[in-house]
């Protein structure tokens, strides 16, 4: 599959078969992943694969905020917990905000560094959803997540037992100008 082929028929996967994922397609996946480009080649993104009991844990007690994801969750073969470490990413090493966004660099590398998962993930034949809605509090204390991490984003993940159509889309027009 060619990069625009895999941009282009990636979708967002909110049914899965429960066939589990062979450990070493994971590790392929998050090797790709690790070539994601970050704030100073700061590399602060970590990856938890949860699986089985912990998974389910996740899903009945961390998305009261939106059950919906719970139930996502719960039927994934496996879940993907997005983690950053705090305050490197976007700051110097004096711990000074290297621009007025601050936090917001650590943000932008643990999209960018999910999308590259998802994208991987697709190539492998597998399905992804990028989840935002989740009660980080217990999720932290669920993962038992050191101080100085915080939770980023929750990808399930597994074989699709679905074939969504793509979203509708904006324009280039709509997107893109151009100045001089």
């Amino acid at each position: 599959m060619t990069v625009q082929e895999c941009i282009r028929t990636r979708r967002s996967i909110r049914k899965f078969k429960p066939t589990p994922i062979d450990h070493a397609v994971i590790e392929e996946i998050i090797s790709d992943t690790a070539m994601t480009p970050s704030w100073k080649n700061s590399q602060t993104v970590r990856y938890i694969c949860v699986e089985g009991a912990l998974k389910d844990r996740i899903s009945k007690e961390a998305t009261t905020i939106w059950p919906g994801n719970g139930t996502i969750i719960e039927q994934a073969p496996a879940l993907i917990v997005v983690v950053s470490i705090d305050k490197r990413s976007g700051y110097e090493r004096d711990g000074s905000a290297s621009t007025p966004k601050g936090d917001g660099w650590t943000m932008f590398d643990a999209g960018a560094a999910s999308q590259t998962l998802c994208l991987s993930a697709h190539d492998h034949g597998l399905g992804t959803v990028i989840m935002g809605l989740y009660d980080e509090s217990t999720l932290t204390d669920i993962l038992e997540l050191e101080d100085g991490r915080s939770v980023s984003a929750l990808i399930p993940i597994g074989y699709p037992d679905i074939d969504p159509d793509a979203p509708k889309r904006k324009e280039v027009s709509d997107l893109l100008s151009f100045k001089s």
